[in-house]
């Protein structure tokens, strides 16, 4: 019997990097998978055949986290499918890194919609399950940006600053039906989103950080694994930074 054995996940943008390491993870502590993508079928489908290796059950569920309509419906299909849910990991997010005064609106909007909303609306369409379960784990992913920015990432950190208010606000609303709500903020994590930003400021981003090297998406599932177990029973509201000593640097 493995930790989370026979209970169901949600992972938001698990077609790759840090989100399909949580899916696997996940997996691998006994969890069935739902598996959330918005264009990335085959990224998406590379992801459930690693859970499936696994032994554990997956569904995917293509949807815009941006749409609580969307979301909604997502969520519907896992109640349809497992009958329960009982992780929802928020980890969808995207980068458009850019002076304020260079930035376009619709970038600004992506950026928001995605990071923020995308966090929001899947909670939101979970939480009465949970609530009826009486049960739940809502782990956020967000950013070191969000207490610490770089030069050019004020809506990045804007939304990622937004999701960890919203972590804690869940988490006072939703304790009494013992459902734990945190978030992990890692720094520079090594994933194709993070590529451009590693290849422009290499020397410079590993001069901030006390490990001098960026982390892995293992890491950073660890963490989330950690999280959604049933033995974590007291932390709740927490923002949980795992950056390499970027705060102290």
């Amino acid at each position: 019997m493995t930790e989370l054995n026979n209970q169901v996940a949600i992972v938001t943008g698990a077609s790759r990097g840090i989100g399909r390491e949580i899916a696997i993870q996940l997996a691998q502590q006994g969890c069935d998978i739902a598996i959330n993508y918005r264009t990335d079928e085959a990224g998406a489908l590379k992801t459930a055949q690693l859970v499936e290796a696994l032994g554990r059950k997956t569904l995917l569920v293509p949807a815009d986290v941006a749409s609580f309509s969307a979301c909604s419906q997502m969520v519907d299909a896992v109640m349809d499918k497992f009958n329960r849910v009982d992780v929802l990991v928020n980890n969808a997010g995207i980068a458009r890194d850019s002076l304020l005064m260079s930035i376009e609106p619709e970038d600004i909007a992506a950026v928001i919609n995605t990071n923020l909303y995308g966090v929001i609306y899947p909670t939101k369409a979970v939480a009465l399950h949970m609530m009826r379960q009486r049960y739940g784990r809502i782990i956020n992913i967000s950013s070191s940006a969000a207490s610490k920015p770089g030069k050019g990432q004020s809506i990045y950190a804007a939304a990622k600053g937004a999701v960890e208010a919203f972590t804690k606000a869940m988490a006072v609303e939703l304790a009494p039906r013992n459902i734990l709500v945190n978030a992990v903020a890692p720094g520079v994590v090594v994933t194709d989103m993070s590529e451009h930003i590693r290849e422009l400021g290499d020397e410079e981003i590993k001069a901030r950080l006390l490990l001098k090297r960026y982390a892995e998406p293992q890491e950073v599932a660890d963490l989330v694994v950690w999280l959604a177990r049933p033995q974590n029973q007291y932390m709740t509201g927490e923002v949980l930074h795992l950056d390499g000593g970027l705060k102290m640097a």
